[in-house]
């Protein structure tokens, strides 16, 4: 499983047009991205997985990431080991605890102590049978007692909304070893008026979600940054610009530690998919 380079992150190959996803990732497969990853929000995910995974030859296709209040740990080991054996070595667990209020609107009161909840899940994951190795599942992670967690029982971490400054600080926390997997979210635009007009309430709404905005405390942030989307904190977390502005960010991330980098791009067109803007990147990276 080839975890190196840049790979795309995209809410648009999980809930968009089938059809079009499946182009969409054949393409970007044959753009040289090394890995497509998926959210879950509920519904078939594996099924969405099983869709990308054939519409393509050699990327790897990767859960960022499958919710566990929302799956059983058998079902989870089932399916996963359906698509390597159909697929190869090209599927690769993401596994996360979520947040308490995104999870308590789909099975109000099951969120309660994560940490517990994440140990308990991955010790189902390997007594089931088939099981879900360490060596293919990685752990949505942020704080230092869930990247302990993904260190001792996962492949690695899949970190999302974070500067390259906590890029660093997941490499230290994990070793050599692990693979440390940022998302970056991008912009390709022309201003920071632009950047602004497109990224801002998108961010917004993450900046509510408590372990967000915890992590970014950690990294030195101020309640006011987030409170006010400040300019500070949106540089931080959305590189926006042209090419070689995204370029330079993901190599950031690189020379933090990271092994490969996630890009989301945000457009002004939120319904449909970013293909010209893969192709953009695709052509600088």
């Amino acid at each position: 499983m080839d975890l190196s380079g840049v790979g795309v992150w995209s809410p648009y190959l999980r809930y968009g047009d089938r059809a079009e996803a499946a182009d969409a990732a054949a393409e970007l497969d044959q753009l040289g991205f090394r890995a497509l990853w998926i959210p879950d929000a509920g519904g078939p995910v594996f099924d969405a997985a099983g869709d990308l995974l054939a519409a393509t030859n050699r990327i790897v296709l990767a859960t960022g990431v499958l919710n566990l209040w929302l799956h059983a740990p058998a079902d989870v080991a089932r399916s996963a080991a359906a698509l390597a054996a159909t697929h190869g070595d090209r599927f690769l667990l993401g596994l996360g605890v979520s947040h308490g209020p995104r999870a308590d609107a789909v099975r109000p009161g099951r969120y309660h102590r994560p940490l517990r909840a994440m140990h308990t899940f991955l010790d189902d994951l390997d007594t089931a049978r088939p099981s879900v190795p360490a060596s293919a599942r990685v752990l949505a992670a942020l704080g230092p007692k869930m990247l302990d967690i993904a260190a001792k029982r996962a492949r690695g971490a899949h970190t999302y909304l974070v500067p390259p400054e906590h890029t660093r600080l997941a490499r230290e926390a994990l070793g050599d070893k692990a693979l440390v997997l940022p998302e970056q979210t991008a912009i390709l635009c022309a201003s920071a008026d632009e950047a602004r007009a497109i990224g801002t309430g998108w961010l917004r709404r993450y900046l509510g979600l408590p372990n967000y905005a915890r992590n970014l405390l950690r990294l030195g942030f101020t309640e006011d940054d987030l409170a006010s989307v400040s300019d500070r904190l949106f540089d931080a977390l959305i590189a926006w610009g042209d090419e070689e502005a995204i370029s330079r960010r993901v190599h950031e991330h690189r020379a933090a530690g990271a092994d490969h980098v996630c890009l989301q791009l945000l457009t002004a067109t939120p319904e449909t998919f970013p293909r010209e803007q893969w192709r953009r990147l695709a052509s600088t990276l």
